[in-house]
């Protein structure tokens, strides 16, 4: 995978190179390359800030024991979803954490706690992605999110001055995507089953 993005990447740079060697705009194809890497660079300092301060937080409530009563809440709709892993403690902790992370709108930190949750979840199906796997990655890239601090984050460094005025539609979008994730999951095992 890493060669073939390796191969893409360099394929589009290329082009772009070619293309503007071909119109005469070579010049400002460099240049803009350049303005573009200052701004990523930009970007992700800027970001850094408010990464670190939602870790952190995310620290604090792990630390303090508010994530272990955030899991007991969401204990039963997360066993209604994982029915095969109710019982297993670590998974359940790990999957509760991957949701308590997306709901604070820390991909980034979700990230690592999904990996444990679907190595856990692998270890009873090797070679194969078992249902509550697909769950799992539908539930982590669809997550709902309570506080999109990330994407605050971004307006933010664009200037933006309420970054969170976004909120309704973020809770809208995001339940939907959710619920049709679910629903697809769901509709998607029955079929795989009965072949």
């Amino acid at each position: 995978m890493r060669v073939a993005m390796s191969w893409i990447w360099l394929a589009m740079v290329g082009l772009s190179l070619f293309f503007g060697w071909q119109n005469g705009t070579l010049e400002e194809v460099s240049s803009a390359a350049g303005a573009g890497a200052q701004s990523a660079v930009a970007l992700c300092i800027s970001m850094a800030g408010p990464l670190c301060l939602w870790s952190g937080v995310m620290a604090v409530l792990r630390a303090c024991g508010g994530l272990e009563r955030l899991s007991r809440l969401l204990r039963p709709v997360l066993g209604r979803l994982y029915p095969d892993f109710r019982r297993d403690g670590e998974v359940m902790e790990a999957v509760s954490a991957n949701v308590s992370a997306n709901l604070l709108g820390l991909g980034n930190a979700a990230t690592p706690l999904g990996i444990r949750a679907a190595k856990g979840m692998a270890e009873r199906s090797p070679g194969t992605a078992s249902d509550a796997l697909c769950m799992l990655v539908v539930c982590n890239t669809a997550s709902i999110q309570l506080i999109p601090t990330t994407i605050a984050a971004v307006r933010s460094w664009a200037g933006c001055r309420t970054p969170f005025d976004i909120l309704p539609a973020v809770w809208l979008a995001s339940a939907c995507s959710v619920t049709a994730g679910i629903l697809a999951a769901r509709f998607f095992a029955g079929i795989w089953r009965e072949r």
